[in-house]
Formats: C-alpha cells, structure tokens, sequence
C-alpha cells in the first residue's frame, strides 16, 4: 500500500483533508443551491421576467456554471495547481453571491409598460458572471483533490468520496431551505446574501486547512506560474487577469442564451464528429465497441438531466402557482421544495449502495446500461405523479404538495440509479488516451442538458408580468409534464430494449 492507513494526520479513519474538503464544498453547494431555486422565482416575481425571459436567463447560466469546470480544471491541472484554483474561484463565488444580495427598487407596471431597475439587473449579470467562473475554478478541483489524499490501493477511498458525496448533498438540503426560506419571507437579498456568507464560510475554512492536504493541491510546476508572459505579468496572475476579463463576455452571454446555444452546438458538433473520426479510424474493434457505448450512454444522460433539472424551472414555478404547498401543517416556500431531492439522496444512498452489492453477490446486479434505462424511466414516472396530481386537485383547485414530494422521491432513484456510475463508466470504457477529451464530452454534455431542461420548460411559459390565472397555469404544466413523461418512459425503455447489445460491444466491462 503506498500510504500508511493510520497516521498523525488522520481523524475517524480518514485524512483529515477530506474534512476540510467536506467543508468547503458543503458550503460551495449551499451557496449554489441556496442561488438555483430562488433565480427564477426572482426574476419573475421581483422584476417581473416573463417565464421566457427568466428561462433564458437560466438556461444561459445553468449551461455556463456546466461547462467552465472544463477550463478550470485544465488550467489546474497544468498551472495554478487546485490550492490557488479552488482560492480564486472561492473568491469569485464571494463576489458572486453578495453582489446578487443588491436588489434594486422591485419593477412595476406605469401605462401598461413594465419598469425595472436597470443598474440592478447589470450588477445582478455582472454577479451571475462571478459565479460561473467561480464555479469553474473550484468546482473540478475539490473533487480531484480528495482522491489525491488516498493512496492508489488505499480501501478507503470509496468510504472517503461516499462522506464528501454527503457533503454535497447536506449543502443543498441546508440551502434549499435556509435561503428559500430567506428569500421568499424576507426579501431576496437576504437569500442570496446567506448563500454568498455560507461560500465565505467555506473559503475560510479551506484556507485554514492548507497544511492538512498534504502538498497534494500545489502547483505542479511553480517556477512555471513565475516566468512572464506574453503581456508582460507573470502567468499566474496572466490567468487571474484572463478569468477576469472573461467576465465581460460571460456577461453578454448570460443575456443572450442564442450565443450559448451557438456556443453549445458548435462544440458538440466538433467533439461528435472528432469522436467519430478516432473511432472509426484509431481503434481497435474492441475499442470501437466500448467508444460507441460509451457515447449512447452520454446522449442519455441528455434526456435524463433535461428532465431531472425542471426542479429548479418548471417544478420550481409549479410549486409557486398552483400547488398547495402545506405539509404536515407547515406551509413550505416554492423554492424549498428542491430539499426534498438532497434529503432523498442523503437517506437512499446507502440503500442503494447495499442493493447494488447484494445484488452482485448473486450476480444479479443490472449492467451499467440497464442502470442507465432505469434511472429514465424513474425520471419519466416522476412526471407521471405531477401528471396524477394535476388531475386530482384540492377543494381549492390546487395540487396537494405530496405528489410533488412524489415526483422527488422517483427523480431521486433515478439519479442514484445514473449518476454515480456515470463518471466511472467513462473511465471505464473510454481509450485511455483520449481520457481528458471524454471527461469533457462527459462534462459538455450536462452543459446541453442543462440548455435543454430550461428550453423544455417553455412548453409551459406564461409570459405576462399580470395575476397569473391558476387553471390555465395547471392546463399548462399538465401538458408539459405529458410530454416529459412519454419521453422518459420511451427513452427509458428503448434503452432497456438495446441494452443486450450495448452490453455485449463492452466487452466485458460492467
């Protein structure tokens, strides 16, 4: 074993830099799901957005916040080392999330035109911009670095990343409540400013604990970062200035989701055909097989993020408008209904991990595709309960807030059953050389997804700024959650019907 399993540096069994990993990234998703499920209420309730409006803003940013980790995590990689990575884009975050803190004077309709702050609405895309790269410098590297405190045999490992899954889940199940409940009771402001406090909190934390990461997140060539660069300033800070003039861009993009879309399209046009190239012309037999899995797998992943990320889009604003939203007696905010997803994970998690075990103990355990086909369909059943409770209103005319509990609960299997294979079956049955490209396919991918939910959710848009008629509203999300539940269950069973072959061209991979 390359490491000792007991030292010094170890609390409870683990490195004690995998605490301070679980901190960081606790508060890194609590303050950016504290953010996801109050932006389009925000922006439709406060500055009054048609659903269009607000759902291009979001799309724009949800792809974005997916795609920069692939920057950031080659800029890591090859220079700044994760320390300074995860540092300056803990920073960004900061700045991020206090500047989305500034409300401005809440829009109003004069002589039937709509009036709204614009110096608020810049701050709040310059701050949105913030994230994005914040995102991208720190959100790749947290994760690498825990599996660098583990030794390559260490047994420990799976046990180490399962606690920092934990924490990723518990910072969005603290968010989503803590900062729904803040800003939908007292003022947005106080919402966003408690997430961009929590990511303070995390940036502290990880600075305080430098000496128990062991070296592992240094630089990997630091004389390098020193030399000067082309406009004068050493590379190091030629990165920090680049990231920073980048926001100017970001910014425009936010407010333009058709440049995103361009952007996304053109990068998937030119990875698929690249893919498809090496494939056919690189490979082995055996090779080809797993590659082309590997990439019906990935557009799979399209369809079930597109519909699993309507939680924070159509699910969100459904909870708004026409469900009752009081549980046991406690009358819950639109936005904290997107608790219930990390509180399914934290509490199903090791049931699933155990299921998966028992399983395979008998040679049962489902083949990655199979996993795959069965996290779609609970994708599509999910819907299938918003359809049910669409179609059984209360005596008030409203949804009762269990079916979208319900509707939790199925998009949560789901993801237990797709997302932690995901990952490892890209390293599994990708070329080892083209690895990093499969990673960012992998990662691009979830970028469209994102794109797309935001797209899918327009089926329902009500785009006036006035009172919003509660029947027609539910008319609207009824058809939508329709087409979204075919389109799970169809694609879900297709693939359960194409999973004997795409199992047998793994050739032998699980």
């Amino acid at each position: 074993m390359s490491r000792a399993l007991h030292s010094k540096s170890d609390f409870l069994g683990h490195p004690k830099g995998l605490y301070i990993c679980f901190a960081t990234e606790f508060w890194e998703r609590f303050s950016f799901y504290g953010m996801k499920y109050l932006l389009l209420l925000y922006l439709t309730k406060y500055h009054l957005f048609t659903d269009s409006m607000g759902l291009d803003v979001l799309a724009s940013y949800a792809a974005l916040v997916y795609a920069m980790p692939v920057v950031g995590g080659v800029l890591a990689d090859r220079y700044l080392g994760m320390r300074k990575a995860v540092s300056f884009g803990g920073l960004m975050l900061v700045l991020g999330h206090l500047g989305m803190a500034y409300e401005g004077h809440q829009a109003y309709i004069a002589a039937g035109d709509i009036v709204r702050d614009e110096q608020a609405l810049r701050i709040f895309y310059l701050s949105l911009s913030l994230i994005i790269v914040g995102v991208g410098f720190l959100k790749p590297n947290i994760s690498t670095m825990v599996g660098k405190l583990y030794g390559e045999n260490d047994p420990r490992r799976d046990s180490g990343f399962t606690i920092f899954y934990m924490g990723i889940n518990s910072g969005a199940l603290c968010a989503t409540l803590l900062c729904g409940y803040l800003g939908e009771t007292y003022g947005w402001g106080y919402g966003f400013g408690a997430a961009g406090i929590g990511m303070a909190l995390g940036l502290v934390v990880f600075q305080a604990g430098q000496s128990h990461l062991q070296g592992y997140a240094e630089p990997p060539f630091p004389e390098q970062l020193k030399q000067s660069s082309v406009i004068g300033l050493n590379k190091e800070w030629t990165i920090y200035l680049g990231a920073i003039a980048s926001l100017a861009l970001i910014w425009n993009m936010v407010q333009q989701s058709h440049q995103v879309e361009w952007l996304l399209n053109g990068l998937s046009l030119a990875v698929i055909s690249g893919l498809l190239y090496f494939i056919l012309n690189k490979c082995d037999a055996v090779e080809r097989g797993r590659m082309l899995v590997m990439m019906v797998l990935i557009f799979s992943t399209v369809v079930f993020w597109a519909l699993f990320e309507q939680s924070a889009a159509s699910m969100t604003l459904f909870a708004d408008r026409v469900t009752d939203r009081t549980l046991f007696g406690v009358d819950l905010a639109a936005s904290q209904y997107g608790s219930f997803n990390a509180a399914f994970i934290i509490l199903l998690a090791p049931l699933f991990a155990s299921l998966w075990i028992f399983l395979a103990g008998r040679n049962w355990e489902p083949s990655t595709p199979v996993k795959f086909a069965i996290g779609i369909l609970f994708a599509g059943l999910g819907f299938g309960a918003l359809m049910l409770g669409a179609a059984n209103v209360n005596e008030t005319g409203l949804v009762v807030g269990w079916w979208l509990v319900l509707a939790y609960l199925l998009h949560s299997m789901g993801e237990l059953c797709l997302s932690p294979v995901g990952l490892s079956a890209v390293t599994k049955l990708s070329v080892p050389r083209i690895m990093g490209l499969m990673m960012g396919t992998w990662f691009l991918a979830t970028a469209y997804s994102e794109f797309v939910a935001a797209e899918l959710s327009k089926i329902a848009a009500i785009d006036t700024a006035t009172a919003i008629d509660t029947s027609s509203a539910l008319s609207a999300y009824t058809e939508l959650f329709t087409f979204l539940f075919y389109v799970g269950i169809g694609v879900g069973l297709l693939m359960l019907v194409i999973s004997p072959q795409l199992k047998k061209h793994m050739h032998g991979i699980k």
